[in-house]
């Protein structure tokens, strides 16, 4: 085979034709020495239509106007919480609550004499002075003495 490199012969034409193709691929970058303006397009807003709209309302602290009422039965040194549904008594020092009394059954303590309190805080707040008026003997007026158990015919 007969290897040829062909070699293009330009003139000045040529050189001139090639400098501005390179000119024309590579761009022309041109410096302008002043203040530039610039236009900043905010984005239309979008209509959606009607709809329901939520508002929430700020938090607040809700407190209840339900007010503790409080059974006391003497005889056992307890309070009954309605409201709560628990019993409340004082024991080495400090007040215990429960669903049910200590160490004998609700039948019991129900069936007991009881004074209904007129307090609607805490029975600690009042407990020294309850007790002074209704000791552990305290019966309702009218009402007619506990028998004991040999005058029940038990034994």
């Amino acid at each position: 085979m007969n290897n040829k490199i062909l070699v293009l012969k330009a003139g000045n034409a040529g050189i001139v034709f090639g400098a501005a193709l390179l000119m024309t691929l590579t761009g022309c970058v041109g410096y302008v020495d002043g203040p530039r303006a610039r236009v900043y397009v905010a984005p239309a807003p979008v209509y959606v239509g009607p709809g329901p709209v939520y508002v929430a309302p700020p938090p607040v602290a809700v407190t209840f106007a339900v007010q503790d009422d409080y059974v006391y039965y003497p005889g056992y040194d307890v309070y009954y919480s309605g409201n709560l549904h628990q019993y409340l008594w004082l024991q080495g020092g400090a007040w215990v609550s429960g669903p049910g009394p200590r160490g004998v059954s609700a039948s019991v303590v129900l069936a007991s004499p009881s004074v209904r309190m007129d307090f609607h805080d805490s029975p600690a707040v009042h407990h020294a002075a309850i007790v002074r008026q209704y000791p552990k003997n305290w019966r309702p007026s009218g009402a007619a003495p506990e028998r004991k158990d040999e005058e029940r015919g038990g034994r």
